[in-house]
């Protein structure tokens, strides 16, 4: 492997690994992954259908690539699974899981600080493994990876870069981004935060909210409106600013098991040195984008993992004397999931080649930001349908990933803005 895990032996990859939690969960029998796709016959070969890979998207992966999924792979279903009932109940977040990700060499892959950086589809395979388990354990790898090592690598300076980017790879430090304010979501340009030049350093005032890791945050990026010149500008400030606090935001019904806040600034003196070499909104956006880029692959993995539950499920399940999968609705339903799971998956792995060509728009991420979630949402309903009484319970987790796919497919641009955004570019018209 010349990418990626650069300075990290094969075996610390797995070493993680090995120290398995006491409770084992057990994937369900059906789903297998197979890396055939062809059977010998007495003329050659035949193409089989497998319905977890039902379009050969890891035909297009590089062998580096395939490699890197399944080490995630191996980490998610074995490492980050048996934690998730409980810490979503509990509504708790292991931080000892951003070490294990550093140490994995998952964290910031494609920030070339340091290290070689991998392609935007393997960020992308992460993200879906990672999302396979919880959209919360996906939220912090993306928080941390696009909108914290990203801004400060392609927009800090060297001083800020020295200083933060390799311990955040190392899940040492945690990071956290703030644009959305309790009064501005969908509308950041008219965010209330400001920040007023004084000598050598900048004052902040304003509030952040629904902001991933800031209760566990080391490293916070807030942007804020200069007050000299209107201009929006980023701001990395560090756990124990004075004036700075992170509270947590209680009784979340999704993305339980993240640890979600707010910034509160009164007065936050920030040195003019860590103040990112950006203005605007292409800043924060250019940050999203990067984000966007893999939410629109983990939701997907998220629908993988509803749509194998149910088809286990409705298997195994017999009523009126044969298995529910028996039945016309059932498998219709089983039919437009792995229908949509695998375009969208397509999709996200074609716009990943053309991200790292550089013909990569901001419209493209709009649409597979919107398809997946939509899709992904779909998938996780329809799954719960299927399982009955059952497809409430948390032990069969489907539930646990609707209500999480709820929250993604709003945060970050809901479906109706990136329509708006979709809908600018073909008309040519600002409807927002």
């Amino acid at each position: 492997m010349t990418l990626f895990f650069k300075t990290i032996s094969r075996k610390s990859l797995f070493s993680v690994g090995s120290q398995s939690a006491n409770f084992t969960w057990k994937m369900p029998s059906p789903v297998k992954f197979s890396t055939s796709v062809v059977a010998s016959s007495g003329s050659g070969t035949k193409p089989i259908f497998s319905p977890h890979d039902a379009l050969q998207t890891d035909s297009l992966l590089t062998e580096e690539e395939v490699t890197i999924r399944d080490v995630a792979r191996d980490y998610a279903r074995n490492e980050l699974m048996p934690r998730i009932l409980m810490a979503n109940r509990n509504e708790v977040f292991d931080r000892e899981i951003f070490r294990e990700m550093g140490k994995l060499g998952f964290l910031g892959c494609t920030v070339g600080y340091n290290v070689e950086p991998t392609s935007s589809v393997t960020y992308g395979l992460l993200a879906r493994e990672i999302e396979y388990v919880d959209s919360a354990y996906r939220s912090a790898f993306s928080v941390q990876s696009s909108l914290v090592m990203y801004p400060i690598n392609e927009f800090g300076s060297d001083e800020i870069k020295k200083k933060y980017l390799d311990k955040l790879r190392s899940g040492e430090l945690v990071g956290c981004f703030g644009l959305t304010e309790p009064n501005h979501g969908s509308d950041p340009g008219g965010m209330e935060s400001r920040a007023l030049l004084d000598g050598d350093s900048y004052i902040l005032n304003g509030t952040k909210t629904w902001i991933t890791n800031s209760p566990i945050a080391d490293v916070i990026i807030v942007w804020a409106k200069d007050v000299s010149g209107g201009d929006i500008k980023g701001f990395v400030m560090e756990k124990g600013f004075k004036g700075l606090s992170c509270p947590k935001i209680q009784g979340k019904f999704s993305l339980r098991a993240s640890d979600t806040g707010m910034i509160v600034m009164e007065d936050v003196r920030v040195p003019k040195s860590h103040v990112l070499n950006v203005k605007g909104l292409k800043g924060p956006f250019s940050c999203l984008t990067q984000a966007r880029f893999g939410i629109s692959w983990g939701v997907l993995g998220a629908a993988e993992f509803c749509f194998s539950q149910a088809l286990e499920y409705t298997q195994n399940r017999k009523q009126f004397g044969r298995p529910l999968a028996q039945t016309q609705i059932i498998q219709k339903k089983l039919a437009d999931m792995v229908t949509e799971i695998n375009l969208g998956l397509i999709a996200c792995n074609h716009v990943g080649r053309l991200k790292d060509q550089g013909k990569l728009t901001p419209e493209m991420i709009s649409i597979l930001k919107r398809n997946s979630c939509t899709k992904a949402l779909d998938v996780a309903r329809n799954a719960r349908d299927m399982l009955g009484a059952n497809g409430v319970s948390d032990e069969y987790h489907i539930i646990r990933h609707s209500c999480n796919i709820e929250a993604v497919n709003t945060y970050e641009g809901t479906s109706d803005i990136h329509a708006l955004i979709i809908g600018r570019a073909v008309t040519g018209l600002a409807a927002f």
